[in-house]
């Protein structure tokens, strides 16, 4: 009796121990970010000659092994990097939506810590009980135009039988190659996800695809989940409370699903939403720390200790965020007064060469929305919605424009002489129409330009002008700030 107490404290010990390491070396990861952020990559919208010229810097580099292992439809090379001498494969892929390249920034991210001389002890646990496979973009056209779809126009996702596009016909060949223990599916989702009845984004969600209908889970989805219950644990440590688990129905075109089929532990990761993370550099931080991490358990082989049944604990993904929530608001029409509800979304528009892009607003919703939320929310009890006006003077130059003055006073509209075919968004919080433009009866409803003025008491507090809100109390510098911040913009309407 006391031989087995003693093995059992030895168990739990050790356990503890390794429970602690894994602790320890995520701090670390977290806190020397910085020293391996690649900072080649900083925005959303990456393309295949950015990532190539990094892969380029690995072709040389004896610790790595660099191969082309297919071609997307117009001719872009699909690289495959391998690091690492052990036995378990690991296979990451990213991409495979064009416009969803969180992870692949991470990827490199990853490159430059493991090429680093830190973290000895931990790498060498690693990369002598692992090889590591990323392909970092798979679908390199898509990232072009920045679209979900390939050339051929279809989501590589939904190819994984027919294997019609040789983006999908590449990673089927990788994969049964190395005949993977563990694959990591790399996505981003989207940013109106929230944890399941929560304010709270859905930041990462992860899902351990099933492989049939029925969803069983054999010793290969155990797995996945195993290691998705360790990463949800790192996550609540940086963003708490904003970890979805993604929907596990069965799609049996879908690579995710498959490639569990086929005997790789796979584990999907969606970035989602974080707030103020417009080109999403936190989250792809969360996903280095939390990918890094994984790939040490699952080296250490600490992962097959962690319950099971804690990945059903894990929220639901949900999709009830808008990025601006107004309640409550008192709405004049036809005579009667209405309490509304205002759900708006900001969609964004790409520039022509797709490297940036502009916010086209709309308002998705009106009505009770009690059940959803807002990365920001204006609880607008008393106040009344005011639609703006056109300034009544024609200007010449945007010098001349007190715009403080003119929301003050209810105008959101600015007729500008020889308004240039060449500008597209108006930098500035109000619109700018042309000389001929006639600006139509307002009317709430789903579906327009969220552009309108909150009163209370005879004065006007609030704008809301594309989407993005306004505080007409705050003084001119504070205002400017954090319409920029935003990365805001008005309209212009010809």
């Amino acid at each position: 009796m006391i031989q087995k107490t003693l093995i059992v404290l030895l168990f739990l010990l050790v356990g503890n121990t390794c429970a602690g390491q894994e602790q320890d070396i995520t701090a670390k990861l977290y806190d020397t970010y910085d020293q391996y952020k690649e900072s080649a990559l900083d925005k959303r919208r990456v393309k295949h000659k950015e990532i190539q010229q990094l892969v380029a810097q690995y072709q040389n580099n004896p610790k790595f092994k660099v191969q082309q292992v297919g071609q997307s439809i117009e001719g872009r090379e699909l690289s495959l990097i391998s690091i690492g001498t052990g036995e378990t494969d690991v296979f990451l892929w990213s991409q495979m939506h064009g416009d969803e390249p969180t992870a692949t920034q991470a990827i490199f991210d990853i490159f430059n810590f493991l090429d680093s001389g830190d973290f000895a002890a931990e790498k060498d646990a690693i990369l002598s009980n692992l090889t590591l496979h990323f392909l970092p973009m798979l679908n390199p056209d898509g990232a072009e135009v920045y679209q979900r779809r390939n050339t051929l126009g279809i989501d590589i996702n939904r190819d994984a039988l027919r294997l019609q596009s040789p983006e999908g016909r590449t990673l089927k060949s990788v994969r049964d190659s190395l005949e993977a223990d563990f694959g990591f599916n790399l996505h981003d989702q989207s940013t109106y996800y929230n944890a399941e009845r929560t304010e709270k984004p859905a930041t990462i969600s992860y899902l351990a695809p099933p492989y049939n209908y029925e969803k069983d889970i054999n010793e290969g989805r155990g797995n996945a989940m195993k290691v998705i219950v360790f990463m949800n644990n790192i996550i609540q440590k940086y963003a708490p409370g904003q970890v979805g688990r993604y929907s596990d129905d069965f799609e049996p075109r879908a690579f995710g699903d498959n490639i569990q089929k086929w005997g790789t532990s796979t584990i999907l990761i969606e970035s989602g939403g974080y707030a103020n993370d417009i080109e999403k550099q936190e989250i792809r931080k969360l996903n280095y720390v939390s990918i890094l991490s994984a790939i040490y358990t699952i080296a250490k082989g600490n992962y097959a200790d962690i319950p099971i049944e804690d990945y059903e604990k894990i929220p639901k993904n949900d999709r009830k965020l808008f990025d601006l929530k107004i309640t409550g608001l008192n709405y004049k029409l036809l005579g009667g007064d209405y309490v509304l509800d205002i759900g708006i979304n900001r969609p964004e528009v790409d520039d022509e060469s797709h490297n940036s892009f502009y916010y086209s607003s709309r308002v998705l919703d009106q009505g009770d929305l009690s059940t959803y939320y807002g990365y920001e929310t204006l609880e607008a009890a008393g106040y009344t919605l005011r639609p703006g006006t056109v300034y009544p003077e024609t200007v010449g130059s945007m010098e001349e424009v007190d715009f403080i003055s003119l929301l003050r006073a209810g105008h959101t509209y600015l007729r500008v002489k020889n308004l240039s075919d060449k500008m597209l968004t108006s930098s500035l919080p109000f619109h700018l129409i042309s000389e001929a433009y006639e600006l139509p009866e307002f009317r709430l409803q789903p579906g327009i330009n969220p552009t309108f003025l909150l009163e209370k008491d005879g004065e006007i507090r609030y704008a809301v002008i594309n989407g993005f809100l306004v505080d007409l109390k705050s003084d001119r510098e504070t205002m400017v700030s954090r319409w920029g911040n935003q990365q805001a913009n008005a309209m212009i309407y010809r």
